[in-house]
């Protein structure tokens, strides 16, 4: 049986690397439909957490992961098993350096770990976002040099995660999937990879024009969120609510999206994948000044939200130094628990290092667990009307609807609202 039945007929055994916020959704998808689904990771205290059937993501339930495990599913550290698997996806970080380059260390080490386990008749998904001719010239070269030819022996793909997690409109089956191949076999290989889980697969001309398109993807929601928090500084010296011009601006019901500014830009892809761009775009001697432009201006939100912060404590006679203030959502986006390069973060540290007194409220994150590149020794606190008064300022940073705003309202002796959520002007309110 060739290597296209056992995808058509969900007979393959589908090896999914890196079982985070992309990786376990593809997983419990793969496995809802009939695959049998091994998954691969690094992080024995995961692999051990879901074989135990126990989630480490909040909107994925226990008893998803005892389900998949009941029909067949088992994560392990051992990648000399991805000998086994049909088909091998990759869904590891692609994170920037401390100069804002490009790292992609975790997806070329994830190769070379899978490397002397490779055979004739598989396929290897790149679901990692990229620049423009990772999986041709870093994936490829690797693989070939196994002796193993793309497109004849085992086939090759790039097919870029689109997850939003949280999201209630939207799920790993209807999203629509983009996908490019190596060669015009790869790309049929890939087809019958996703089409059996997916509602549509959009088939590209190639891995680079698929890297390219969820680069642009996040660029344009990139630049058009530099746009609106550059206008918030412009409103903001004016006097007046950028949030009520957007609202007001969104009523037309042609040529105009509403994008939203923020403290800064959160997550696994907004803040980041730009810049794999304007990378790879020195190389061909060209110069992205939008895209550096909206990463600038975004990047500095963060230093703008504490300067409104200890202006509007100044005002009242106190200093950020000893003061109390607590920041409610550390979350990168509201209603979910993932801290991926949440403004929270830098605005937590850089309020420390100004002496305030840090603590934090978010219902998604009972206690903050170490990162890559923030800790905190902090649990989140219960808003009481005696915490809430208690506090020297409350820096609403990330908008949960779990919030009881006006219980906020009413006992928190300052509130710097970095989102827009209170409408109407209070004295005790700021705008951030």
């Amino acid at each position: 049986m060739t290597l296209l039945d056992r995808l058509n007929n969900r007979e393959a055994l589908i090896g999914i690397i890196g079982l985070g916020y992309v990786g376990l959704p593809l997983m419990l998808r793969f496995n809802e439909v009939g695959y049998r689904v091994l998954g691969l990771d690094i992080d024995l205290q995961k692999v051990e957490s879901l074989n135990s059937g126990q989630s480490y993501i909040e909107h994925i339930s226990a008893q998803a992961i005892g389900k998949a495990l009941e029909q067949g599913f088992e994560a392990t550290t051992d990648f000399s098993r991805a000998r086994d698997c049909d088909a091998l996806i990759l869904c590891v970080p692609t994170p920037l350096n401390k100069y804002r380059e490009p790292d992609l260390s975790y997806v070329i080490g994830t190769t070379e770990a899978i490397l002397p386990h490779l055979r004739t008749d598989q396929v290897v998904s790149l679901e990692s976002t990229t620049w423009p001719g990772t999986t041709d010239e870093e994936l490829r070269p690797r693989i070939e040099s196994t002796g193993l030819r793309v497109g004849k022996d085992i086939y090759l793909v790039f097919s870029p995660e689109r997850e939003d997690p949280g999201n209630p409109k939207f799920n790993t089956r209807t999203i629509p999937k983009v996908l490019g191949g190596v060669t015009p076999a790869c790309t049929e290989v890939g087809q019958a990879l996703y089409g059996q889980v997916i509602d549509q697969v959009v088939t590209l001309s190639s891995t680079r024009a698929a890297e390219m398109t969820k680069l642009l993807e996040n660029i344009h929601r990139a630049v058009n969120i530099g746009l609106v928090n550059e206008l918030k500084l412009v409103c903001d010296r004016m006097g007046i609510d950028i949030h009520e011009v957007i609202r007001a601006a969104a009523t037309k019901p042609f040529g105009f999206t509403p994008y939203y500014p923020g403290p800064g830009l959160g997550g696994h892809c907004i803040p980041i994948d730009p810049f794999y761009l304007t990378w790879k775009a020195r190389e061909y001697g060209l110069n992205t000044r939008f895209i550096e432009l909206a990463g600038e201006v975004n990047a500095n939100m963060p230093l703008w939200v504490v300067t409104k912060v200890s202006d509007a404590l100044n005002a009242r006679g106190k200093a950020v130094k000893g003061a109390r203030i607590l920041v409610l959502g550390i979350a990168y986006k509201k209603n979910v628990d993932d801290r991926r390069e949440s403004p929270s973060m830098e605005l937590m540290e850089l309020l420390e290092d100004k002496g305030a007194e840090i603590s934090y409220s978010d219902p998604h994150v009972p206690r903050f667990l170490p990162m890559r590149k923030h800790a905190f020794d902090l649990e989140s606190v219960a808003l009481t009307p005696e915490t809430l008064a208690a506090t020297d300022c409350v820096l609403l940073a990330t908008d949960h609807d779990r919030f009881d705003y006006d219980l906020i309202k009413a006992h928190a002796p300052l509130i710097v609202d970095t989102r827009g959520r209170y409408h109407e002007p209070a004295a005790h309110i700021v705008r951030a």
